[in-house]
C-alpha cells in the first residue's frame, strides 16, 4: 500500500529531523508518510557513462516509492547556494529512468523546506525552478528555517494540510 505522501531528505542532519517532524504532521492529520533519506541510499555519481551501466537497485527501489507516492515534500540543506549533490544526484538518476525525463514528476504536488545553516532561499529558489521544469506542482507556501529562526509546528502541519488537499494532475 503507498503512503499519501513520501517526505524525502538530502541531509542526516537538520533536515533529517523536519523530515520526522513532517512525517509527524502528516500522521496528525491521519495520513500516511513514508521517509526516505537519500543520504542512506547508494546511487552512483551521474554521469553518461555510468548511466550505460545503469545506477543498479537502490534507484528502481527510489523510483517505485516516489512512482507510487501522490504527493511529496522535500527537506534539504542549502549547498553553496543551491540544491545538495545527494538531492541533485537522485533528481538526474530519476530524470533518466523512463523515456520521458518529467514523467515521475510531471503533474505531482511537492512542497519544499529547509533548514540552513546560511539563508536557504537559493535553494528554495533553484529547487523551485528545476521541480517547475520538470512539471511539478509546487506548493506556493515553503518553510525556510534555521538555528536564528527554527521550523514552527503550525507552518509544518498548514504545509502538509496544503499539500494533503492537492492531486497529481491527470496528464
Amino acid at each position: 500500500m503507498s503512503s499519501d505522501l513520501v517526505v524525502l531528505t538530502a541531509s542526516n542532519g537538520e533536515n533529517l529531523k523536519l523530515a520526522e517532524r513532517f512525517v509527524q504532521a502528516a500522521a496528525a492529520q491521519n495520513a500516511s508518510a513514508e521517509l526516505i533519506d537519500l543520504t542512506e541510499i547508494d546511487l552512483p555519481l551521474f554521469t553518461p557513462r555510468v548511466k550505460a551501466v545503469g545506477a543498479g537497485t537502490d534507484l528502481e527501489i527510489l523510483h517505485d516509492k516516489l512512482h507510487q507516492a501522490p504527493r511529496w515534500v522535500i527537506c534539504a540543506p542549502e549547498y553553496n547556494g543551491s540544491i545538495p549533490p545527494t538531492l541533485t544526484n537522485a533528481i538526474a538518476w530519476l530524470s533518466v529512468t523512463g523515456d520521458d525525463f518529467r514523467s515521475l514528476f510531471n503533474g505531482r504536488p511537492i512542497a519544499m523546506a529547509t533548514f540552513s545553516g546560511g539563508g536557504g532561499m537559493e535553494l528554495l529558489l533553484s529547487l523551485r525552478i528545476q521541480l517547475t521544469h520538470l512539471g511539478a506542482q509546487v506548493v506556493g507556501r515553503q518553510l525556510l528555517s534555521n538555528h536564528a529562526k527554527p521550523p514552527q509546528d503550525e507552518s509544518i502541519s498548514d504545509l502538509v494540510q496544503r499539500l494533503l488537499q492537492m492531486s497529481p494532475l491527470e496528464l
